[in-house]
């Protein structure tokens, strides 16, 4: 069950989650090809130490990484791996956390290694962005996770994408899954 937060924790969460968020943007603005996850997961470190905080997944259930890459059909928590480099192209998708004061934060963005990108994958990362939306808009008082189900899967449906069964999100708090 997820706790009730308190103004107090909702600012620790934002605080840790505005930390995620920059180091994904520097993580995106860094991102070029010919680059391989190890290098995005050492950009990831550096930046973490540089605002002293800690990399959430590094150690968490054995992870061996700060941060997750999944590259084009993968679907999420990769491993960075040395022989897989990424091309111009490809879609990359970075899962990242941190630490902060006790508090977990945890985003996921997946963006363009380059400036070419088919009109398949323009396709993919547009329908998803606005599902995400969809699903954003949903969330308030009197709605239901079916509402917010609903949404995402209809403008998925718009756009000719299905949604991946099982991988929904997760609370967090003191804890990086909270349910």
């Amino acid at each position: 069950m997820i706790e009730l937060k308190t103004k107090e924790d909702i600012e620790k969460l934002r605080k840790a989650n505005r930390i995620v968020a920059e180091i994904l943007q520097i993580i995106k603005e860094e991102t070029k090809a010919g680059m391989t996850g190890i290098d995005l997961d050492e950009i990831a470190r550096r930046e973490a130490e540089k605002r002293n905080v800690k990399p959430a997944f590094l150690g968490l259930y054995g992870f061996p990484a700060a941060l997750c890459v999944s590259i084009n059909e993968e679907i999420v928590h990769g491993v960075p791996k040395k022989n897989k480099i990424l091309k111009e192209g490809d879609i990359v998708s970075i899962d990242f956390g941190v630490v902060y004061d006790g508090w977990y934060g945890d985003a996921a963005v997946s963006y363009v290694v380059g400036d070419k990108i088919s009109d398949r994958k323009r396709r993919l990362l547009e329908g998803v962005e606005k599902a995400l939306i969809a699903g954003i808009e949903q969330c308030v008082p009197g709605k239901s996770v079916k509402d917010i189900a609903a949404a995402i899967e209809g403008t998925l449906e718009a756009y000719r994408l299905a949604p991946i069964c099982d991988y929904g999100g997760h609370g967090i708090g003191r804890k990086p899954h909270e349910e």
